[in-house]
């Protein structure tokens, strides 16, 4: 492969508000239940982040800011010591590597269920369920269950387990955060009225539904500079039986109040592959940018080439990468020579708390040959 075809906007650097990132492939939040059951992140977890250090930015899989948060086999927390010191030893690596790691933020609301919780409820803005097949849960498939409302006096400790966990990530040595506020987890579920039928301060207009997040925001810069957090936002997304009538309005409000805050970037999955409300037509990083002026990054569906293109296009400034990493450790190094990318993983890899197999086992390109 020649230079003139190299994705040279790609794999151009960037300077993130004083962080200054080798080239503007992302590696994406992506879930792998590999944590162990006291969701503490070991030694494998260490590798796998710097296997893949080579992107501009990894942000972490989804961590739960609580006990209350969790919802998933085996994901990582950061509300213990042990969990801490775990996640300091993933960004050692990763710095070591020469990368920079941010950590994503996650409560998952009504996604979890009650086995997770000592048969307690999973908490919500409102008590609806998903409508779907099943929960992944500690005792294997489960149907949905309707979760409890959370009172409107418990939401300031919500908003204090965001701000601990923040300043758990500083402590233990990470670049950034990112406030997961998609995907139909708890604060996408506030944000959209499908989900929200609140007739508290939290609920009942655009405004109201956006003031969760709103306050998380403000409690976690308390701890970072703005510009070292990130937000992510799903405005297409169904996953979790998410999708409001009034999306664009919902979503045109948060890009605007987020536009005031100097953040690091806005993280919008504006690809269609993770499943699309088809509740309009499908907001696009062009239209984020009439509303939201900071750092934009595209996520969902992107290959080499369309993620090259939107940059050149000025559509966005970074594009994260999620499966594509999975079995490609070293994503970046493929696309700067033009590399073929190994096949996709089998789907039972992706999730399955099976410790390095199916994780750290995938060979860099050089390594085929």
């Amino acid at each position: 492969m020649t230079d003139l075809a190299r994705p040279a906007a790609l794999l151009s650097p960037l300077d993130l508000h004083g962080l200054p990132l080798a080239n503007r492939v992302v590696m994406a939040p992506l879930t792998r239940g590999r944590a162990g059951a006291d969701r503490v992140p070991t030694e494998v977890n260490a590798t796998y982040y710097a296997q893949r250090a080579a992107a501009g930015l990894v942000i972490s899989e989804a961590t739960t800011i609580s006990p209350q948060a969790n919802g998933w086999l085996e994901s990582a927390g950061m509300y213990t010591d042990a969990q801490q010191q775990g996640w300091a030893k993933v960004a050692d690596a990763v710095h070591q590597a020469g990368g920079k790691i941010f950590m994503q933020l996650w409560h998952t609301g009504r996604a979890s269920h009650s086995s997770f919780h000592d048969g307690e409820p999973a908490v919500a803005p409102s008590a609806i369920a998903i409508s779907g097949d099943h929960a992944h849960t500690p005792e294997g498939k489960q149907p949905y269950e309707t979760p409890r409302a959370l009172e409107t006096d418990e939401l300031p400790g919500v908003v204090a387990d965001y701000k601990q966990a923040a300043q758990r990530a500083k402590d233990a040595g990470l670049d950034g955060v990112e406030v997961h506020s998609a995907n139909g987890y708890l604060l996408d579920e506030f944000l959209q009225s499908k989900t929200n039928h609140r007739t508290d301060r939290y609920g009942g207009s655009v405004e109201n539904r956006y003031r969760l997040l709103g306050e998380v925001l403000s409690a976690v810069t308390e701890v970072w500079e703005s510009n070292r957090v990130g937000v992510r936002l799903s405005p297409n997304g169904a996953f979790n039986d998410m999708g409001s009538p009034d999306y664009r309005e919902q979503f045109t409000y948060a890009f605007e109040q987020l536009d005031k805050l100097n953040l690091a970037y806005l993280h919008v999955m504006d690809g269609l592959g993770f499943g699309f409300h088809d509740l309009g037509a499908p907001v696009t990083l062009a239209e984020v940018r009439q509303h939201y002026h900071g750092v934009v990054m595209g996520n969902c569906g992107y290959d080499r080439d369309s993620a090259d293109q939107a940059i050149v296009g000025g559509d966005a400034d970074l594009i994260s990468f999620g499966r594509p990493y999975i079995s490609n450790p070293d994503l970046v190094e493929r696309f700067a020579n033009g590399w073929p990318l190994a096949p996709e993983a089998e789907m039972s890899a992706w999730y399955s708390p099976t410790g390095a197999k199916g994780y750290t086992d995938f060979p860099a390109y050089q390594e085929q040959v």
